[in-house]
């Protein structure tokens, strides 16, 4: 699609050519299919890193539009320090080889609590709970309770509430849908399938929002019409979980 004028993009030969909603999964510039698998069951270790390594690649091989987003509507460097975190929790993981669910996420929160900024801190502090919360292996029962503490801890420390054009956006409608998917007891990967389109729906809104909190309230009006990219990154991350 042509961003200036929103008219899809065309090839040499005039023929239409979609391009990827910003919300889509990649992997090789293609949208990622699920895979093959116990999709009723638990997460174990395995899925987990399954998990992370696809979102790991998500945040790496689209950093450059992170960045781009936070240049619209903050400082820039987002998709610099997300990059950075994601690399920090991939050695976490490459050196301690984390057989559990737990164990991989708290590789992943030491790999972001090293990160500089402030978001990758945030998201490494989200991230722990979800260490916290798992064990073996990650239930939907499990994503539900991290969900929800890890949201309570972003928000105590950063202070962001729904609506302020912040990560936060994100978080909050997922850990929802988690808790009720975990309520009606549906295995975990449907329950993330739920989160995922619970943040997107957040992600979406802060498209037309005015930031309040954070960088990018201090441009005010020009970053209306410019989705949050901390927020976009929780929705990847729920995305991911959709297809281990």
């Amino acid at each position: 699609m042509d961003e200036r004028s929103g008219a899809p993009a065309r090839t040499s030969t005039g023929t239409s050519t979609r391009e990827p909603d910003r919300l889509a999964l990649l992997e090789d510039g293609r949208e990622v299919e699920p895979l093959r698998g116990p999709r009723t069951a638990d997460l174990d270790g395995r899925r987990t890193r399954a998990w992370w390594r696809g979102f790991s690649e998500q945040v790496r091989s689209r950093a450059d539009e992170l960045t781009e987003l936070d240049r619209l509507a903050g400082d820039g460097d987002f998709g610099h320090n997300l990059s950075a975190a994601v690399r920090g929790a991939d050695e976490r993981i490459r050196q301690g080889r984390p057989y559990t669910a737990g164990g991989v996420f708290e590789a992943v929160s030491l790999g972001f609590l090293d990160t500089g900024g402030t978001s990758g801190p945030l998201l490494g502090m989200w991230f722990r709970e979800f260490a916290r919360a798992c064990g073996e292996t990650a239930g939907a029962q499990d994503l539900a309770r991290a969900a929800r503490e890890g949201l309570d801890c972003v928000q105590r420390l950063g202070g962001a509430q729904p609506g302020d054009k912040t990560m936060v956006d994100a978080m909050e409608p997922a850990a929802r849908a988690l808790e009720d998917a975990a309520h009606a007891g549906v295995p975990a990967v449907s329950a993330l399938s739920a989160a995922y389109r619970a943040a997107a729906d957040g992600v979406r809104g802060t498209q037309a929002s005015r930031a309040t909190r954070g960088r990018a309230s201090y441009v005010g009006e020009a970053a209306r019409g410019v989705v949050d990219p901390g927020a976009l990154v929780v929705a990847w991350f729920f995305e991911r979980g959709t297809v281990v």
